[in-house]
């Protein structure tokens, strides 16, 4: 299982397991602008997360095409642009 799936389904279990312990004592009002809270700070979660991710992607990306210029540099290829 990737990663953004196992960080969901982990916010997504989060999110229900908090909003049903929110449900326990409070008003009904109350306890649905906890669960609403919890699902927009779960999703800003989700958002920054991807957001890590995308840049590791990048930055694992640039580190192999450094490694393949350095590579035709060392053996003095003609093009050493990857």
């Amino acid at each position: 299982m990737t990663f953004i799936k196992k960080l969901s389904t982990t916010m997504i279990t989060l999110v229900a397991v908090l909003g049903l312990a929110a449900c326990s004592g409070d008003k009904a009002e109350t306890a649905g602008e906890k669960v609403d809270d919890m699902v927009h700070d779960a999703g800003n979660a989700m958002e920054d997360a991807g957001d890590k991710v995308s840049d590791m992607a990048t930055d694992a990306g640039n580190a192999v095409e450094d490694a393949c210029e350095n590579v035709k540099e060392g053996v003095k290829a003609d093009d050493t642009d990857c």
